[in-house]
């Protein structure tokens, strides 16, 4: 039997400004990132959004980015590994805060846009966010993608390190994310979607935007709550995959 997760990074309204589809998605996907208050999302928004996941049973984890309402968190930034710690502890603690007030476990850490891509490529970044997570709870799963240095430092630090692959993402040859600056980053189209995730899990390879393949590890697939269409995203996959017998489930 193949289980697969679908996460979504949720939470990222703040103040009078509402964005993604939260309450709709929810129930169609098993694993939450919440954001922190740095790249979007305050404190009465973690406080909803973990209520929300506990009322659909869907695990909850925490989505770190960098200190940027602005950019969405989505532009890189020269900060330290030492910042980087730093920034992830705080963004950690203040999430498991929040979710232990509900009684919830947070179950996972995924960072978020650049600090996700600055540490999946770059060593001592990584090694900063594994420390963060090493040092505050161990227990805590990291989401990264395969074959970056996230993942690598995740594993030699002895973290449960789950691979995680993108539904409305294209993909380079060398299995990188197409950069969002560029027009053909973004999978609009439901079928192309989902023909991508089954590939994904039944081969271990992904249609590159070149037309080439890379291969690829998945066990969580990310569908992004912020897309116009991620609600349709979301329940076609969850539907389509139940279809062929995989499970959709949280990892713990």
């Amino acid at each position: 039997m193949t289980q697969i997760d679908l996460n979504c990074d949720l939470g990222e309204s703040f103040g009078h400004y509402v964005i993604g589809n939260d309450a709709e998605v929810l129930p169609l996907i098993s694993s939450a990132n919440v954001a922190c208050g740095f790249h979007a999302g305050d404190f009465s928004e973690m406080h909803r959004t973990v209520a929300r996941a506990k009322e659909n049973h869907v695990s909850v984890g925490v989505h770190p980015g960098l200190p940027d309402l602005e950019g969405f968190g989505r532009r890189e930034m020269k900060v330290s590994p030492l910042e980087v710690y730093d920034m992830t502890v705080y963004q950690i603690g203040a999430l498991r805060a929040v979710a232990a007030a509900q009684k919830v476990r947070l179950n996972h850490v995924k960072p978020h846009g650049a600090l996700y891509h600055m540490a999946s490529e770059n060593e001592k970044i990584a090694e900063a966010v594994v420390q963060a997570i090493n040092d505050v709870d161990r227990d805590l799963i990291l989401f990264g993608m395969d074959g970056t240095w996230l993942t690598r430092a995740g594993e030699s630090a002895g973290l449960h390190v789950i691979y995680e692959a993108f539904a409305d993402r294209t993909y380079q040859e060398d299995g990188s994310l197409t950069p969002r600056s560029r027009p053909d980053a973004l999978i609009k189209d439901i079928d192309q979607a989902l023909g991508q995730v089954l590939q994904m899990i039944q081969e271990g390879k992904v249609k590159t935007a070149a037309g080439g393949a890379a291969s690829v590890r998945a066990e969580t697939i990310c569908v992004h709550g912020d897309g116009a269409a991620a609600l349709a995203f979301a329940g076609t996959i969850r539907s389509e995959l139940q279809k062929r017998g995989i499970t959709i489930a949280a990892w713990h």
